[in-house]
């Protein structure tokens, strides 16, 4: 009688590991849609952060959801919640990661080798029109915070006269990947648009390359558009590009 009823009455799924998933898939999809949604201007970057945060809640829902499903599940759906504690977790863990990271930088968002006085923008400001940073220097409290926590970044002093300075300058930047603006080889100022990887967001970029004492001094500056910190872009960015215009230089000298 027992069999007969088995037969008809099979073992049911289990609900809990279902659950888990579309939780999970939920929180994943949350995540995901955080860059694309600034980059395609579909909405405010402030949206994508609030994605971020609550597809984190979501995801540890999903890892709990998971694993009540793994104990009390009796071997069914496991493969179900291992799947939603994996998504759950991704999503938990990239948004926690990149904001433990962020903890590690100064919040400052205006980055140049030359803080005395930093590359002015031109041809960039019509376009920055609409930034909630501004492209005029703050001065010495930002001078004073990006010395302490970037000492590197340092202006590259060049072995050859301004002009082929400027031309790999100009070489340099676009090998960068970054949307030139306006290169004024009379004035000595190179202007681009760079995008931050995920989100897109705009830093913009003035290079001023300058005769110094029989050799060339080239400086270099980048600026967020939004956001009071950087979480380190600006900096890393300048160390790209004059490890990138050092490496074009057939005798570098060292930076002043």
């Amino acid at each position: 009688m027992s069999n007969v009823g088995i037969e008809r009455y099979p073992r049911r799924g289990n609900p809990a590991a279902w659950l888990a998933l579309v939780v999970g898939v939920a929180a994943a999809a949350m995540l995901a849609l955080t860059g694309p949604g600034v980059r395609f201007g579909w909405w405010h970057h402030r949206v994508s952060f609030d994605l971020m945060k609550y597809g984190a809640y979501l995801g540890i829902a999903a890892m709990v959801l998971a694993l009540l499903a793994i104990a009390i599940g009796r071997r069914r759906g496991v493969l179900v919640a291992v799947l939603a504690l994996l998504l759950g977790g991704t999503a938990f863990f990239l948004p926690w990661k990149w904001r433990q990271g962020a903890k590690g930088f100064p919040g400052i968002h205006d980055i140049t080798t030359d803080t005395g006085n930093p590359p002015a923008f031109v041809a960039i400001v019509p376009l920055r029109k609409d930034a909630t940073n501004k492209t005029e220097y703050e001065g010495d409290s930002v001078a004073a915070v990006q010395r302490r926590h970037y000492p590197d970044i340092q202006p590259l002093m060049m072995a050859m006269p301004r002009d082929s300075a400027f031309s790999l300058a100009v070489r340099a930047a676009r090998e960068m990947g970054w949307e030139m603006v306006d290169q004024d080889r009379a004035q000595g100022r190179i202007e681009a648009t760079a995008r931050t990887k995920w989100f897109g967001f705009k830093d913009d970029v003035v290079i001023r390359v300058m005769p110094a004492s029989g050799i060339t001094r080239v400086d270099v500056r980048s600026v967020s558009r939004v956001g009071r910190g950087d979480v380190g872009e600006n900096a890393k960015r300048i160390r790209e590009y004059l490890g990138r215009l050092r490496a074009l230089d057939p005798a570098p000298v060292e930076a002043g």
